[in-house]
């Protein structure tokens, strides 16, 4: 579209073409300039893909980049954005407030949860304060530790989507951004637009925004799936305190032949378990966490695939880059460094929720006719993952589930016929006697293989005494 063509408005009447408008409210004060300089190299962006049309659509993508570019900060995540989805996802579908009613049956069952799991763990209770919550508490109480775990991989990712986003903008041919001999249509990532905007700044903001859409609705969405703060296999909380959300451990029991008051005391039994074990075995919530990490610190993007994926995106459109980022699009590459830090954490989700699935099992079994079939129930849904589970997958590529539930069942049965109780519960004193992805494929055979790995320890320690002159420990 030349600028000679009378139809196009200008940029003083208040009016302008969608393309116009929405420049207007990226750039702000630089915008004019920037259309003037367009008109005068003839250039159309209305032509590029996904440019909205219709006025309603338009005034959603005002809204839309507006509330992207309003914070100030360059976070790799819009945590207020993220903040914000959350809670509007989390009642999606309804969340009213709980009534004392309510609070009082989720409490009563925590604490009758906590007196059958004396008889079946040494592990003591968790000092938290049992919690009773809406869906909107749960996302309030749990949104730290999605930090914890999006932040890094999201920082890599997004400044290489800064930068893919820049290339496919310069192959849009909006080089009349630049100066007449200049790097062209961003200035590379430290360029400006007219008007003093930062390119890269920019760009970076809109990647915080696709992010903290991402993870909101991730977190959003999980907010009407779990029961609790511990049945994904990580602790959700700092300071471990078992919890029950009350809409999700009813709208689970409503597709069950089990009473619902049985449902709420095996979820209970459950989600106690697992604080116990994240309370009393301080190294592990540490542990999963850095196993995470050690995955976010070799994260390697494949950028030419990555520009190649945004060629056909509109960068002005974050729904676009949402819709993409949800489909794998932005996904790392695995590097082999990252692929066996997976495994790790797929071996200790697994003796996580191996553990818990025992536990839990055992103490309901005396009281709960039920226990079984809602033990499987569990297994075939923690198997299988929600849609948040998913979307979280995508997005960081991490799969939170433990693909050897099972294996880490019976391995921690085995232990406990062998040993008691007490030597199934003493593995976790330190993380040197966790058991490994061999102990998994091969339980029964657990017990020699440890005795095997004390003798060899002994062993080397007595030579160690004799190099040192030392007199050997005989105990």
């Amino acid at each position: 579209m030349s600028s000679e063509n009378p139809a196009v408005p200008g940029p003083d009447d208040g009016q302008g073409e969608p393309w116009e408008q929405m420049l207007r409210a990226m750039l702000g004060p630089g915008a004019d300039d920037a259309i003037r300089e367009l008109r005068e190299r003839g250039i159309d962006p209305s032509s590029m893909p996904g440019m909205p049309t219709d006025p309603a659509a338009v005034q959603q993508a005002f809204d839309q980049m507006q509330r992207m570019l309003a914070a100030s900060g360059d976070e790799p995540v819009n945590w207020q954005m993220a903040h914000d989805l959350a809670r509007q996802q989390a009642a999606a579908e309804g969340d009213p407030s709980l009534s004392p009613a309510r609070e009082r049956e989720l409490l009563e069952a925590l604490a009758v949860a906590e007196l059958w799991l004396d008889a079946a763990t040494e592990l003591p209770p968790s000092s938290g304060r049992p919690r009773a919550w809406s869906r909107a508490e749960w996302v309030e109480a749990t949104l730290p530790t999605w930090r914890t775990l999006t932040e890094p991989i999201a920082s890599s990712l997004s400044s290489a989507l800064a930068g893919a986003l820049t290339q496919a903008m310069r192959d849009e041919d909006l080089s009349g951004f630049g100066d007449a001999g200049g790097p062209g249509a961003l200035g590379g990532l430290g360029g400006e637009l007219p008007g003093g905007v930062d390119a890269s700044q920019l760009l970076r903001r809109l990647g915080s925004a696709v992010f903290g859409m991402q993870v909101g609705q991730a977190a959003g969405t999980l907010s009407r799936e779990v029961f609790g703060t511990t049945d994904i296999g990580l602790p959700l909380l700092e300071r471990p305190a078992p919890a029950l959300v009350a809409t999700n451990v009813e709208a689970f029991a409503e597709g069950l032949d089990a009473p619902v008051e049985e449902v709420r005391l095996f979820l209970a039994l459950r989600e106690a378990a697992a604080t116990r074990l994240f309370t009393h075995v301080p190294w592990l919530r540490a542990h999963l966490l850095a196993l995470v990490e050690t995955y976010a610190r070799g994260i390697s993007i494949d950028v030419e695939q990555l520009e190649e994926a945004v060629r056909s995106i509109d960068p002005t459109d974050a729904a676009a880059l949402q819709q993409a980022l949800s489909g794998g699009v932005f996904a790392p590459h695995t590097t082999p460094e990252q692929k066996a830090a997976l495994e790790r954490l797929e071996t200790a989700l697994a003796l996580v929720e191996g553990w818990v699935d025992q536990v839990a099992s055992a103490a309901a079994l005396p009281h709960l006719p039920h226990t079984m079939a809602l033990r499987e129930m569990i297994r075939r849904r923690r198997a299988a993952g929600g849609p948040a589970e998913q979307t979280f997958a995508t997005l960081v590529g991490l799969e939170l589930r433990p693909r050897r539930l099972r294996d880490a069942s019976a391995l921690w049965a085995q232990i406990a016929r062998d040993g008691g109780t007490q030597a199934r519960d003493a593995v976790w004193e330190h993380p040197d006697l966790m058991p490994g992805s061999d102990d998994l494929d091969d339980p029964a055979g657990y017990r020699a293989r440890r005795a095997a790995a004390i003798d060899e320890s002994a062993d080397l320690d007595r030579a160690l005494a004799e190099i040192l002159g030392e007199e050997p420990d005989e105990s």
